[in-house]
């Protein structure tokens, strides 16, 4: 299945892990579809690792645990599809999954059939595992030929974790996402690893193949399975906003039954999910900080408008002024074309001095712009 845009949604790992259940997801469905976050844009729900028995069924195929989803996973898809929500499950490339359940390894197509028979519309597949001597690109291939020819459009997210030099081959698999990156964890080093990652990635992203930073922390709180110190409201926004910004899929990992208001405005911000989700979805780069400001990264992209998007991120604890020009965007002053500029969570209104911008940052913050090509005064 090949999409336009970055899937966005809700994944069960990073706040529940094993403790899922049927009542849980059925739950979880009626706050997507109720409480704005379908909306938004936010329709896929994925119920990752630990739902299957630890043995298959006399035919080989995989058996839902019936004390976690006694009616059964089609009962499930059914609810969630009734909902206007699509139903997403969680496979692995190797003989168990990571916590130690059946995997897909040499049962690719009987699960492929599996998986269409209950109505399932998304796949996140990983890499615990996996043979030590066939590659992955091998494994990824086989899982998206039966994908292919199952019946049903299955969305194919590949989890690989950028391993094997993934970016190099996934576009060979079929697959609509690949993971870039390790797992996520409710960190704010974690969510700086994770970042850092992304420079060397940028040209491997884009339309039908998106590049996957992994599930959001936004909301955790330190709480759940993924959760540790957990990070404040302001590193959870610049967190989204960074994610948004460079078009990485965006599955929500919190618990959305009892999320806080500051959450629901994080997860909902609407323009950058309509940056996100821009259907020209042109490859960000990277901007040289004025200054020589290692803690900050600065990125652009053009929008399908002809709209430009900039997005200055802190990663560090303290003060500081993003400082870039606007002629590495194409704007040099002989095109007699500035920038207007609006940042998209205070609404503020700004414009180049000089072809230079400047903007405060305050510790672990961020600016997001959407700006429009305007003539030099």
């Amino acid at each position: 299945m090949r999409i336009d845009r970055p899937p966005m949604g809700w994944n069960s790992w990073n706040t529940f892990g094993n403790d899922i259940s049927e009542d849980l997801i059925l739950k979880t469905a009626d706050v997507m579809a109720d409480e704005g976050l379908l909306d938004a844009g936010y329709k896929y729900l994925v119920i990752d690792d630990c739902w299957s028995l630890k043995e298959r069924d006399k035919d080989g195929r995989l058996v839902p645990d019936p004390e976690k989803f006694p009616h059964g996973m089609k009962y499930l898809a059914d609810y969630i599809h009734g909902k206007g929500l699509k139903f997403g499950m969680y496979s692995c490339a190797g003989t168990q999954t990571c916590a130690g359940y059946p995997g897909s390894f040499e049962h690719e197509f009987t699960d492929a059939a599996t998986f269409a028979g209950w109505g399932v519309d998304y796949l996140k597949y990983d890499y615990c595992y996996h043979s030590p001597i066939i590659p992955g690109k091998y494994l990824y291939r086989r899982m998206g030929l039966a994908l292919a020819n199952c019946g049903r459009d299955i969305l194919f997210a590949a989890c690989s974790w950028g391993s094997d030099e993934t970016q190099e081959w996934i576009k060979t698999t079929g697959a609509s996402i690949w993971r870039s990156t390790g797992d996520i964890f409710d960190t704010w080093q974690s969510v700086k690893d994770l970042a850092d990652r992304q420079d060397a990635l940028l040209p491997y992203n884009g339309h039908g193949c998106f590049n996957d930073m992994d599930m959001l922390i936004v909301g955790m709180h330190g709480k759940g399975n993924v959760g540790l110190s957990g990070c404040s409201d302001v590193q959870y926004r610049t967190h989204f906003s960074l994610w948004a910004f460079m078009g990485s899929p965006l599955m929500i990992g919190c618990d959305i039954r009892n999320m806080d208001d500051v959450t629901r405005q994080t997860l909902t911000n609407r323009e950058l999910i309509r940056i996100n989700q821009d259907g020209w979805y042109s490859q960000p780069f990277a901007l040289t900080p004025m200054m020589i400001q290692s803690s900050v990264k600065i990125y652009a992209k053009l929008l399908e408008n002809g709209d430009v998007a900039v997005g200055c991120f802190n990663m560090e604890d303290t003060k500081t002024t993003a400082r870039f020009n606007i002629d590495e965007i194409g704007l040099p002053v002989s095109t007699g074309k500035t920038l207007q500029m609006r940042e998209v969570w205070s609404g503020q209104e700004t414009a180049p001095r000089e072809g230079t911008v400047f903007w405060d940052l305050e510790p672990y913050g961020c600016a997001v712009f959407r700006c429009r090509l305007t003539d030099l005064a």
